[in-house]
């Protein structure tokens, strides 16, 4: 999966129908192929639950060939979970290196968690559970902890900040503030769904940090 990688703001969309399906892929690239189709999928505004056949048509394929890289289509769901956590907790971990732990530690992760969902609407639908609705109950639990993940590196972040306040109870406020804007996350990329990708989860971003932190 090293080679799916987040979209830009200005990188293009993804081919149109048939268009990935004219060229062979070289060996070890249909893998890759499928989920950048997946996910393209998902990206359509009001799209249903889509199916293995919907995509294998959309490759040009047959769904037997889709079975001989996932066992299922469950396992490619996971291949974009995969590649969401990687990809997400990578610039978190570049946040941290640059950026010294407080409250603007936790704003440019905020930020950044809402500009990859902006850059990659398909994968919105996955981190928020509207594409896996009716899947397997696994994948909700890794998104599940996904999230969780996210919310103790903000608390992490943010504990500096209630030590500094001469808070009687440091630890519990960070968690609270943690578990704050991690539903603020949640809730503008649901939003963002819901609208058909529409209201941008970056929408007064500022003002809002601003008032919750």
């Amino acid at each position: 999966m090293s080679d799916f990688e987040p979209r830009s703001a200005a990188e293009p969309p993804p081919p149109a129908h048939g268009a990935a399906a004219r060229k062979r892929p070289k060996p070890g690239e249909r893998r890759v192929q499928i989920l950048q189709t997946l996910a393209a999928m998902l990206e359509q505004p009001g799209a249903e639950r889509i199916t293995t056949a919907a995509l294998a048509a959309r490759l040009g394929v047959s769904e037997a060939a889709l079975y001989r890289h996932f066992a299922s289509k469950a396992q490619m769901f996971e291949g974009l979970i995969e590649f969401i956590e990687n990809a997400v907790f990578s610039l978190v971990h570049q946040i941290h290196e640059r950026e010294a732990a407080g409250a603007a530690q936790a704003a440019r992760t905020v930020g950044m968690l809402m500009q990859f969902g902006e850059r990659n609407p398909g994968m919105a639908r996955v981190m928020v559970g509207d594409a896996l609705v009716n899947e397997h109950q696994r994948l909700q639990q890794r998104m599940n902890l996904f999230f969780d993940k996210i919310e103790a590196g903000l608390r992490q972040s943010l504990r500096q900040v209630t030590d500094a306040s001469g808070s009687a109870t440091p630890s519990v406020d960070a968690q609270m503030q943690a578990s704050l804007l991690t539903t603020f996350v949640v809730g503008r990329l649901q939003r963002f769904v819901r609208s058909d990708f529409k209201r941008l989860p970056s929408e007064h971003l500022e003002a809002s940090l601003a008032r919750m932190l």
